[in-house]
């Protein structure tokens, strides 16, 4: 395919999207793969969030970020997703100019509230443990709205920091990425001027986005460790420790994934590496969160089995 820019050479109009394969027979699988994947995805976070709302005893603050990173997981797939389902359907890989900003705008708010949120599940989990005594008024349900509310606008920010800046530099000549869906790195590549200043502005504003948030996870978990390993009984250090396994988990892979993506920006041998930390990112993750929740969490379990087969808890 070629390129469709201005003749002037100065700016591209749109991008071609390479997907995840370019052999066409295997396109169908990929297809059908995904799709399944999706349902999969949309389904079981759909499940928590139904568990989450309709079951009493699951209102409680942790489970309200539960909730809300559920909705996360559904906006964080049915942005890069669907649209790529739709050109594998119509063979047609270019994406406008516009539509790749608008894409990664919405990646970026999304993951940025993810960021946010894990911070406020792991600060709910340092009080739940470690002030027992507190934990009723210091995490009340306007302090949950309150880091609900302040993790959407700092990750709005973010997301519209970068598009900003992305939008400013000038795209005239290549317009291949070697993806199935528009993200910083490859557009640095393609662009024809400097990225310097927008490859520092994504390291400066991910240390504020990643670092951060992951300096004050730890620092939570390390107090709550040591309050747990304070607990006499064998079964309430069990339940202590399950509920922070699964939350440092999703943690582990979120975070994991995010720094090999946005660390090694040199790389220009790194897109199709880059398609599997995509996947994993933008589909494997979303897709676990509702297992890892639920897989030791007699609570969640019991309500899922209430909301799928529509009954109530007579207790």
């Amino acid at each position: 395919m070629e390129s469709k820019f201005k003749t002037n050479g100065t700016a591209v109009t749109e991008f071609i999207l390479l997907g995840l394969v370019e052999t066409a027979g295997l396109q169908p699988v990929i297809f059908v793969i995904f799709f399944f994947a999706y349902l999969l995805t949309v389904g079981g976070n759909l499940s928590i969030l139904a568990a989450v709302l309709v079951e009493p005893k699951l209102h409680t603050p942790m489970y309200f970020f539960l909730g809300n990173l559920s909705m996360l997981d559904v906006g964080c797939i049915s942005v890069t997703v669907p649209s790529m389902l739709g050109r594998l359907l119509s063979h047609k890989r270019t994406i406008p100019y516009g539509a790749c900003l608008t894409q990664l705008f919405f990646f970026h708010q999304l993951a940025g509230v993810d960021c946010f949120l894990l911070t406020a599940m792991a600060y709910d989990r340092f009080l739940a443990i470690c002030r027992p005594l507190t934990y009723s008024t210091r995490m009340n349900h306007t302090v949950q709205r309150i880091l609900v509310a302040t993790s959407w606008a700092c990750a709005f920010s973010n997301a519209l920091t970068h598009t900003v800046a992305i939008s400013t530099l000038n795209f005239c000549g290549p317009n291949v990425i070697n993806h199935f869906y528009c993200d910083l790195p490859q557009l640095f590549q393609l662009s024809c001027s400097s990225t310097q200043l927008n490859e520092l502005l994504l390291f400066g504003v991910g240390f504020l986005m990643a670092g951060a948030p992951v300096i004050l996870i730890f620092t939570s978990y390390i107090h709550v460790a040591a309050a747990v390993l304070r607990i006499r009984s064998s079964e309430g250090r069990k339940k202590a420790f399950s509920t922070c396994g699964s939350h440092l988990t999703v943690v582990g892979i979120f975070y994991g994934t995010g720094v090999f993506s946005y660390m090694r920006l040199g790389s220009v041998e790194a897109s199709d590496k880059d398609k599997g930390i995509g996947i994993l990112n933008t589909v494997i993750s979303p897709m676990l969160n509702p297992l890892i929740y639920s897989l030791r969490n007699p609570d969640v379990q019991g309500a899922l089995r209430r909301v799928l087969t529509g009954k109530r808890d007579m207790a």
